[in-house]
């Protein structure tokens, strides 16, 4: 007890060092105004960060407005699953639907039905929208771009486009500029600008003029540009235009679209109808 008193006695006597309390203050002052600074700099980069958030957002706005005016109708045509439009066919515009003398498969129906039927089978199936090369030359079932529809649909009626397309490239290998000097039967047949240069050679080459409604038939060919490829359906709008069997990825692919198509997207730039194999 006495010696808990003595060390008290010498707690209370000591006297605090005035240069020690003047540092640490000053220490303090120094740490006070460091994170003064620091939450000043943190409110000046939220700042920025809000307003390059904000502009950036405008921009996006802006961007997605003008889009959408200057592609209003492709968003429309795309965002459409199904047509309300009255279908229309042949008959009434009295118009005589050109038929086949060749049934090449023997199944009882001649080429045009059958490739017809074969192109709405494949937009029936709405094969996944994917471009890519297979060894072999042909895509999954359930893959598949434009030309994919027209193989198909060719394959119907009994014919390997595949090798019909190879065997002319490889007798004319400088008919086709997009071969390049370098036969690929692996894509040739996948390509448009081959597809446009073999039916243009070897098939009937049509009008592409959409007001010659009754040169578009059933089971004919068309090709916009160099880019797109589809088959002619039976349907009809009300102007008598035929409808259009393709696959550009959409979500309808059997639609009112060949007029759409030709002024918005791709000149048409070709129209081919198979010739009758039994000439």
């Amino acid at each position: 007890m006495e010696e808990f008193e003595r060390v008290k006695k010498v707690d209370e006597n000591v006297v605090p060092d005035k240069e020690f309390i003047k540092r640490l203050k000053k220490d303090l002052k120094a740490k006070e105004e460091e994170i003064q600074k620091r939450d000043e700099r943190n409110r000046r980069r939220l700042k920025k960060l809000i307003i390059c958030l904000i502009i950036v957002f405008i921009i996006i706005s802006i961007t997605l407005s003008v889009v959408a005016i200057i592609y209003k109708d492709y968003i429309k045509h795309f965002t459409q699953t199904i047509p309300t439009e009255k279908v229309y066919y042949a008959q009434d515009f009295g118009i005589e639907e050109v038929k086949s003398n060749t049934d090449y498969d023997n199944d009882g129906i001649e080429d045009y039905a059958d490739i017809l039927q074969g192109a709405r089978l494949e937009a029936e199936n709405k094969p996944n929208y994917r471009s890519a090369y297979y060894n072999g030359g042909y895509p999954p079932d359930d893959e598949g771009v434009c030309t994919d529809v027209i193989w198909r649909a060719l394959k119907n009626a009994g014919y390997s486009l595949k090798d019909m397309v190879d065997e002319d490239i490889k007798n004319n290998v400088n008919l086709y500029p997009r071969v390049e000097g370098k036969p690929d039967p692996n894509i040739d047949f996948r390509r448009v600008p081959n597809l446009k240069v073999y039916f243009e050679r070897n098939h009937i080459s049509l009008t592409t003029d959409l007001n010659e409604i009754s040169q578009w038939q059933a089971g004919d060919i068309v090709v916009f540009g160099k880019e797109h490829i589809g088959i002619i359906s039976d349907k009809r709008n009300e102007k008598g235009v035929p409808y259009l069997i393709h696959n550009a990825g959409h979500p309808y692919r059997e639609e009112d679209g060949l007029e759409f198509y030709n002024e918005n997207a791709w000149k048409i730039s070709g129209h081919y109808r198979l010739k009758d194999m039994n000439i």
